[in-house]
């Protein structure tokens, strides 16, 4: 079964069990995904799911930082419980140190000299760990590279 397939049936089991948090979590990445159907021209498929889980979980990380600024302890627990659902979409994230691998083999295909080649680095290794990684951590390790 597919991702996609996969949310269809999470969206009625959270209906009929009255899992309202869930269910509105779904809902918004089908909705998220019908609107990058229609603007994009992307097909429906598991790449796209994973865009629009991965976009979701960013932004949700975002609020959580300005969420701890203004001390909402109600609020942090209700988007880290929405970053869990969420996350059940994604694919097995790597660890660091598999991440690592990967970086070296892009570095070893790019053969970057300097911090200027970041965006051919990043252009190789995205397909690579798109939805595997967090791209915020890939960048700054990437970056940690080229500069040490």
């Amino acid at each position: 079964m597919n991702l996609v397939e996969q949310l269809e049936k999470n969206m009625i089991e959270a209906m009929k069990n009255h899992e309202k948090e869930k269910l509105i979590v779904i809902r918004e990445i089908k909705s998220g995904m019908k609107q990058a159907h229609i603007d994009q021209k992307k097909e429906l498929n598991d790449e796209l799911l994973i865009d629009v889980v991965s976009r979701g979980i960013k932004t949700r990380k975002e609020s959580i930082k300005e969420f701890e600024k203004g001390g909402r302890n109600d609020l942090i627990e209700k988007t880290q419980s929405e970053i869990d659902i969420l996350s059940k979409y994604l694919p097995e994230q790597l660890s660091e140190e598999e991440l690592l691998k990967v970086i070296e083999k892009v570095f070893e295909q790019v053969k970057p000299e300097s911090a200027k080649d970041m965006g051919k680095v990043m252009g190789v290794i995205t397909p690579l760990v798109k939805g595997k990684a967090d791209m915020g951590s890939v960048s700054s390790l990437i970056r940690d590279k080229l500069e040490g």
